[in-house]
Formats: C-alpha cells, structure tokens, sequence
C-alpha cells in the first residue's frame, strides 16, 4: 500500500529542490539593474558606500530618489563595493563594481529568502506539533507566488522585512506561549527585530499597531504582562530606528518623507474605476494581464502582479519586448496563470476568513496584521496617486501580506487534512499542477548576456 505522508514528504523536498533552482537560474540570468528604480537604488549604495568604512552618510534627496529609504537593504551592498573598489582596478570603480555587488547582493537575498521559509516552517511546527520540519502545505503555496522570485531578484528592503518578521512571528509565539512569563533577553531580541523591521522600509510599520490592538484579547491575568513586554520591546526598538526618521524630519521637515509630494486622504484622488475595476478593460484580467490594460485599476494590478509581472520587470520586459524569449506572447502566457492561479487564491482567501482564531492571540495578531497592512497600502496609493498608470501599485510593496496569508492558510490546510485526508489531497494535486503551469513565471526570460547590448 502508498504510504501517502512519505509520498507528500518527498513532494516537499521536490518542491524544495525547485525552489533552489528557481533562485540559480535567476542569478544567473536576471541583472537587478532591470529593477523597480534599479538605478536610485544603485545611487544609494554608491553614495552610501563612498565614506565608508569611516564614515556613515546617508545620501540625500539630490543623491538619489530613493533617499526615504532606510538603510539595512542597503549595508550589505555597500560593504561589497568598499572591498570592491579596493581590489578591481579600473578607471571609474563605481560603475566596475556594480554588477558586482548586484549579483553578490541577489545570492545574499536568495539565502536570506531560504532561511525564511525554514524559520516559518519551524513556526509552524510548533502549532501543529508535526514531526516534520518540511511543511507542504507552506512550501506549495508560498513558492506559487511570482513575487517572491521577482523580489528577491532585485535589490529590495521588503526582502528583509518578511526576513525579520518571520523570525519576530516565532519569537512571539514563543513568548505567547509562555503566557508572557518573559526574560529581559527576550524583551531586547524582541525589540531589536522591531527596530530592524523599522529600518528595513516603512511598509514594516503596518506590522506594529496589531501588536496594541491584541491588549484587547488578551486575557486579564496576561494583559499587564503583555503591555510591560510591549513597552519594553517598542522602546527597544525606538531607540535602534528613530535616529533614521529624526533625521528625515530635520532634513524634510516629515517623519515620512517621500519622493512625491502627498495629495493628502482623500477617496476622490482615486477615479472610480480604480477601486472598483469594473469597466471595459476589467475583463483583460484573464486576457492580457500587462500593462498598459486595466491602469491604476487596484485589485486587478495587484492580483496580476502577484502571481505574474504586471509591470514587465522580469518575466518579460515592456521597454525591450524584442529581446528575451517569447516576450510578444507573454501576455496570453499570464491570462492562463491568472486563471490557474485563481485555485490558491480561493484558498488564501478561504483559509483567512474561515481559519479558526478565537483563542488564539497568534493567529489574531496576523489576521489583524493583515488588514493594516491592505488598509496602509490602500492609504498610501490614495494619498499618492500616479494617475494614469497607477505606477506606485506593485504587490513587492506589500509582499508581507501575502506571506501572512501563506501562513494562515498553511494551518487552514492542516484542519482540512485532519477533517477529510481525500480533500486535502485533492486541494494539494490541485495546487502542484498550478506550481507546474505556473512556473514560467518564476524564471527571468532574459539572459545575462544581454544587458551588454541594450
């Protein structure tokens, strides 16, 4: 007889293999100067890594665009253009060691990328007290989403910020656990990922007001505990990341300073089409899921750019369509991903409304997490609006979401297995066959060799 968990657990491990692969073939073949604002975000590492090691300067806005940025995605970097530029010989060292560091920064981002998935996975354990490390149900679902590889591909601080919060998610489950009976290592390990994620890019601090909404569900003997932990930790971390926002304020007169100028709150920056896509290019959703269709349309973009690449940064590239494998027939390529792919997100949206979270302040923090972070980047896209493209909605900008939906629906998995085995197989076939459509998206389709051309 098939012993069907040895049969999942060996579908784990294929699954890893190919997500090693995943992450080669890119290096290989993807030169993160194809990124979002790629060019700024060089400027900042160039600029910041000039007065190195003796000293720490932050560019500022006639640097570099991306000046608002905070600085943790950009050390790593950094440090390899100062050893660089101390080894290469060559008539302008800043541009000689750019592919460089951009290709050693892409190998660091894999493995930070890879420890991720096993810290979640141990997270995980933990709750379904499995024997197993692998966890299928994550493994399967995390590694449909395109943007993951495409994140990492690039040089970004959202990489770090799903980094950090896997490891803060297990830290407090850990300390949930023991019903807040705390140390003062665990306040200062607690806190310092809090000023780490603060560092990483604003997005992170949609993570933080979950933890004070969760005061109201936790119970009275715990609930003192909680707040001192709390204070602690938020102190913490205020004091490792303030001095970054202090700085911009001084500088820009804001604590969020940006490179646009804000429009301010309003729900009529945004025409109507934008939150409700209901007009005659709503339907490309599954025809041609590129841009220019359905622009500045919310959902659609980011539904399309979550599982393929809306804007053309990686899978195919809209300014050089004549280069690459396929390019003019990508987007009917996507119209069938954004169909298949309509399988997991039935079942990340499912497993969030339906994951059973009453006493479980865990499993609260990260449904409310959730909300904060959709209504924060709702917030931010209305208040800066880029009409008529909607160039600011990228699902990179919000990739923690999606990683938190990945976990709830991974224990939501686990009730269905416990409840009828032949439907959690089913779903699991249903999602392997995605992985297998989908897996086109997860490649860059340009070869290296051809950045030399452009």
């Amino acid at each position: 007889m098939i012993d069907k968990e040895k049969l999942i657990t060996v579908l784990g491990y294929i699954l890893l293999t190919s997500v090693l692969y995943i992450l080669i073939y890119n290096v290989l073949a993807y030169d993160p100067i194809l990124g979002y604002d790629a060019e700024a975000h060089y400027g900042y590492i160039d600029y910041f890594a000039r007065y190195l090691p003796s000293e720490i300067k932050l560019p500022l806005v006639d640097d570099t665009r991306e000046f608002f940025n905070p600085p943790i995605a950009y050390i790593y970097p950094s440090i390899i253009q100062v050893i660089c530029r101390n080894i290469l010989e060559a008539d302008n060292l800043l541009l000689a060691c750019q592919p460089i560091y951009g290709k050693l920064t892409q190998i660091f981002q894999s493995l930070l990328y890879l420890v991720t998935l096993f810290v979640n996975m141990h997270t995980l354990k933990q709750i379904t007290k499995s024997p197993n490390l692998i966890n299928i149900n994550y493994l399967l679902l995390i590694s449909l989403m395109a943007v993951n590889y495409r994140t990492i591909s690039m040089i970004r601080g959202e990489v770090y910020i799903v980094f950090f919060l896997s490891l803060l998610l297990n830290r407090f489950l850990k300390i949930k656990n023991s019903s807040f009976e705390f140390k003062l290592i665990e306040v200062v390990i607690f806190g310092t990922l809090i000023g780490l994620l603060a560092l990483s890019r604003q997005w992170a601090f949609l993570l933080f007001p979950a933890f004070f909404v969760m005061i109201l569900f936790v119970s009275k003997e715990q609930r003192i505990k909680y707040m001192k932990f709390l204070f602690g930790s938020f102190s913490i971390g205020f004091i490792l990341s303030s001095w970054f926002y202090f700085n911009l304020f001084f500088e820009y007169g804001s604590f969020t300073a940006f490179n646009m100028k804000s429009s301010g709150f309003s729900f009529s920056n945004q025409p109507t089409s934008f939150y409700l896509p209901f007009n005659s290019e709503a339907s490309y959703l599954f025809k041609k899921p590129i841009r220019p269709y359905f622009s500045n349309q919310f959902f659609p973009i980011v539904y399309s750019d979550l599982w393929g690449d809306y804007w053309g940064y990686f899978v195919f590239t809209s300014r050089f369509l004549d280069i690459g494998r396929n390019q003019l027939l990508i987007g009917d390529y996507l119209a069938r991903v954004n169909i298949v792919s309509l399988i997991p997100s039935i079942i990340l949206l499912y497993s969030y409304f339906s994951l059973k979270s009453r006493n479980s302040l865990f499993l609260k923090y990260i449904k409310y997490s959730i909300i904060f972070s959709l209504a924060g980047y709702l917030w931010f896209t209305i208040s800066y609006p880029v009409i008529p493209s909607g160039d600011n909605i990228k699902t990179t900008y919000m990739i923690q979401l999606f990683h938190l939906l990945v976990f709830l629906s991974a224990l939501k998995l686990e009730e269905i297995k416990k409840d009828s085995y032949k439907i959690y197989t089913g779903i699991l076939f249903l999602l392997s066959v995605s992985f297998v459509h989908n897996f086109s998206t997860y490649l860059s389709h340009f070869p290296i060799e051809y950045i030399k051309n452009l």
